[in-house]
């Protein structure tokens, strides 16, 4: 059960729209390497963690990312308050305008729609893992891209805080990847995956 706490994580006051940057910053709601996609792999993936304490990482981390998909969206709402049709039109925002008005939808900067092709759950926390190591790298590196195209403090602060926050996921993983490689044995496979007929010894 999540508690909801009514404040965003760091704080969102844009006073000045922008259009243009809300197109490119949605790519951190919907794209493939947004928070929806991660809060959703996380929360899938951490049922088939081997401990607690990685089960407790993978929920902790999973239910800040819903927190970050809030700040997103709070970033993309207050960019696109009060357009005039001119705005829209001269910032590349009306193919988006015509689809959702200034609804938040999930998706890329492109505009490719949210798909859960872009994560994975593989039951295997090595796999898992490593994957989860490489997301957050691939978030962080678009919270980059982002900072290259926003002037407005306003908008850079929080998106800062946002990258911050990919850094120290990036290092909890690496915690939890030494605890799941230190159970490893000589089983290795066979350790995570009891279900499998293990090598007869001859």
């Amino acid at each position: 059960m999540f508690a909801y706490e009514k404040r965003l994580q760091y704080p969102v006051n844009i006073k000045n729209p922008n259009p243009a940057l809300a197109k490119l910053i949605m790519s951190q709601l919907g794209g493939p390497d947004g928070e929806a996609g991660a809060a959703l792999r996380y929360l899938s993936q951490r049922y088939a963690a081997p401990t607690r304490e990685v089960q407790a990482m993978l929920t902790d981390i999973g239910t800040e990312e819903l927190s970050h998909i809030e700040m997103v969206s709070a970033i993309i709402y207050q960019l696109t308050r009060n357009l005039t049709p001119k705005q829209i039109k001269e910032q590349g925002f009306d193919a988006y305008f015509v689809d959702h008005t200034t609804g938040i939808y999930p998706v890329s900067a492109s505009g490719v729609p949210f798909s859960a092709d872009y994560f994975q759950s593989t039951g295997d926390p090595i796999a898992d893992l490593n994957e989860d190591l490489a997301a957050e790298q691939k978030a962080r590196l678009t919270y980059d891209n982002i900072l290259r195209f926003a002037d407005d403090p306003d908008v850079r602060e929080p998106i800062k805080f946002l990258r911050e926050r990919e850094i120290v996921h990036y290092q909890r993983f690496g915690e939890s990847l030494r605890i799941v490689t230190d159970m490893l044995d000589e089983r290795n496979f066979y350790a995570f995956n009891p279900s499998f007929d293990k090598p007869k010894k001859k």
